[in-house]
């Protein structure tokens, strides 16, 4: 396990901004947030990768702009914009590949009225996205997000059990706790399919602070993630309003790397 950071911590900072300032900062393991459709260019990107090369640094995994659109694009009844669908995000793992990333961070389906039939859909949907990202070499991973299908820990459970080894799961603190949800069920029901992290700390009137600013039981959460023989990475992502100084960005950072 290693600690980073999101770039979404700093938006709305252009992408390279952000960038540049938490590589000043000394972060050297990334998730890059794509904010548009001009930053999967292909010179844009390779800049990126360019970047964190000469600063001996990793980009891990990307995290879409078009996740809001996911439940119309991609699971929706409609096959044919599904099939549409995969080939803009085809374009995504594309990036993945310039960029050296690993994992594309998928939020899917909002929350609506459900039936089995229609759970049945979204995993055969995801499962042929998964496969598809496995053509590019990248693990398409379901995070748990608030007011999606994925913010319920017994819809992970029967995805993790449907999908078997074609499915991987981001776990978002934050996310479960705004949904109500004990972010340790959560993880529970992902188990040894977990393979990142999305760090950040809550507490009472607050469910996003900086990790070592709240009352989450980290070392807790480690045993388990332990437990599920997880090997991923702990990507600190806080939205900027959840802090003032850069330099509380960099006390976080020693709060992830102390549970290494």
């Amino acid at each position: 396990m290693r600690a980073g950071i999101s770039t979404a911590c700093l938006y709305p900072m252009l992408l390279e901004d952000a960038f540049s300032e938490l590589l000043k900062l000394q972060f050297h393991e990334f998730e890059i947030f794509i904010n548009t459709f001009s930053e999967l260019k292909p010179d844009y990107v390779r800049e990126l990768r360019l970047k964190a090369k000469d600063t001996g640094s990793r980009i891990k995994s990307l995290h879409p702009f078009t996740s809001g659109f996911e439940s119309f694009m991609l699971f929706s009844d409609y096959e044919r914009r599904f099939l549409d669908g995969l080939e803009i995000y085809k374009r995504y793992f594309e990036v993945c590949n310039l960029l050296g990333a690993e994992i594309f961070v998928l939020h899917g389906k909002r929350s609506e009225k459900r039936s089995p039939a229609a759970d049945l859909q979204y995993y055969e949907r995801y499962v042929r996205l998964f496969q598809l990202g496995k053509k590019f070499g990248v693990t398409v991973a379901q995070e748990n997000v608030n007011n999606f299908l994925s913010d319920d820990p017994s819809f992970i459970f029967k995805m993790k059990e449907h999908c078997g080894e074609n499915c991987a799961f981001v776990l978002d603190i934050k996310q479960a706790v705004r949904g109500g949800q004990d972010p340790y069920r959560i993880c529970a029901a992902m188990g040894d399919r977990i393979v990142h992290v999305h760090m950040n700390d809550n507490m009472p009137g607050s469910d996003c602070v900086l990790p070592g600013c709240g009352t989450m039981n980290y070392p807790a959460l480690i045993r388990m993630l332990e437990k599920f023989s997880f090997d991923g990475d702990l990507i600190i992502e806080v939205y900027r309003k959840n802090f003032t100084r850069m330099e509380e960005l960099v006390s976080a950072k020693h709060v992830v790397e102390e549970l290494l």
